[in-house]
């Protein structure tokens, strides 16, 4: 197939690798002189497919102006509404896919794509999609990849935070920095990935009976925050959890599962994440 590729960063280039490695006539331009075309209109002209992946939402605008393709696959990580707007424009054309797992799974094509678009286009250029990530996964209509991707990093770097305070109050209290890390990976948050834990009881809705009591997260996460005051080390994320927790406990929710407090969230926001017990044991079993 002949595919227009803009974009050979650290994350485009080993993309439009793969893509050559898997058989497809690569078409590809970069501004900084990469590529075997001389401009972004020259590597989508003739394109069956373009692909494009750029460092964010102007760049990709910009692109806009230049190209012409049946189908456009934006890899870049996006605004969901100048996707939308792009979209509009393209009559339906484009599609949202962008990707996550580094410079690193780029290049050994472990990567998740997330798309947003038209699902018929999507299961036709399925085979295109696994020639760049091992995870292609179809999310919703337009802009559903990008919003993905975008609670994803949100829910990363969130963590990142999270973690750096975890440490700095282990080592500070007087824990080897390495036999804290150790230690930490033996316990129950340690053994399963972050969203592995999710389907058990805020997907689901279900926090009774409890696993592990709002009442008894409340006293740890209060003893650690005492433990950093002591220690000098401040814990603004810690901060935020155990208000969640003191909140939970006034609601009279002291005896639920912890996860429970993740509901406050939802009455704020105003939408639930519940899912139907079926369509959740479905997903899960696949």
């Amino acid at each position: 197939m002949k595919v227009g590729f803009i974009g050979l960063g650290a994350m485009g280039a080993p993309m439009a690798a793969s893509l050559e490695r898997a058989g497809h006539a690569v078409q590809s331009f970069d501004l900084n002189g990469k590529g075997n075309r001389n401009s972004a209109r020259e590597a989508s002209a003739g394109a069956e497919v373009l692909f494009t992946s750029l460092p964010g939402p102007a760049e990709v605008d910009a692109i806009a102006k230049e190209v012409s393709a049946p189908i456009w696959f934006d890899l870049s990580t996006n605004s969901p509404k100048r996707i939308r707007a792009l979209h509009a424009k393209f009559k339906g054309q484009l599609l949202d896919a962008p990707v996550s797992g580094g410079p690193k799974g780029a290049q050994s094509g472990k990567l998740a794509i997330w798309v947003g678009g038209d699902r018929a286009t999507y299961d036709k250029y399925l085979s295109i999609l696994k020639a760049i990530g091992d995870q292609p996964f179809y999310v919703g209509t337009i802009g559903a990849g990008t919003v993905a991707k975008l609670a994803h990093n949100a829910a990363s770097f969130t963590v990142q935070a999270s973690l750096a305070e975890i440490f700095t109050l282990g080592v500070k209290a007087g824990v080897e920095p390495l036999a804290l890390f150790q230690a930490l990976r033996q316990g129950a948050t340690g053994r399963k990935r972050t969203f592995d834990r999710l389907p058990e009881h805020f997907l689901n809705g279900k926090y009774d009976p409890a696993d592990f009591t709002v009442r008894l997260a409340h006293k740890d996460v209060t003893l650690a925050m005492e433990l950093a005051a002591e220690v000098g080390v401040p814990m603004r994320v810690g901060k935020i959890a155990l208000d969640e927790l003191s909140e939970a406990m006034q609601r009279g929710w002291s005896e639920r599962d912890c996860r429970v407090a993740m509901t406050l969230q939802e009455e704020r926001a105003g939408v639930s994440v519940k899912v139907p017990d079926e369509t959740l044991r479905d997903a899960l079993e696949d």
